[in-house]
């Protein structure tokens, strides 16, 4: 999701999955007061609830942003018949390690109910 797609999300009140576990952090006064901003503009949306929405965002949209690395090896062809190379950059070790965490999540919640 991208950030400039939150107002839409915002607007339709989506919900989703959520973990257990949270966060805390410091603002700085003037990202405090723009959040406070944000929250009366939504008053359906708690500031902890606009920031996960932020946070969110702001961690798809890097993950688009990571440089493509051409590596050695040819993975696909694409439709004109040219090489595509595998990626060696960060996108791939980025979400490896994002499924690595989702299993070790889902592993914690079965656990949990069990």
């Amino acid at each position: 999701m991208k950030i400039k797609d939150l107002v839409n999300y915002w607007d339709k009140h989506a919900r989703g999955r959520l973990t257990r576990d949270a966060y805390f952090m410091a603002l700085s006064d003037q990202h405090h007061k723009r959040l406070e901003k944000l929250a009366a503009l939504y008053p359906m949306k708690s500031p902890q609830d606009l920031m996960r929405d932020l946070i969110s965002a702001a961690l798809d949209e890097l993950e688009t942003s990571f440089p493509y690395v051409q590596g050695t090896r040819v993975v696909a062809y694409d439709e004109d018949g040219f090489e595509i190379y595998e990626d060696q950059g960060l996108t791939p070790k980025f979400v490896s390690l994002s499924q690595k965490h989702i299993q070790r999540l889902k592993a914690r919640q079965l656990e949990s109910v069990a």
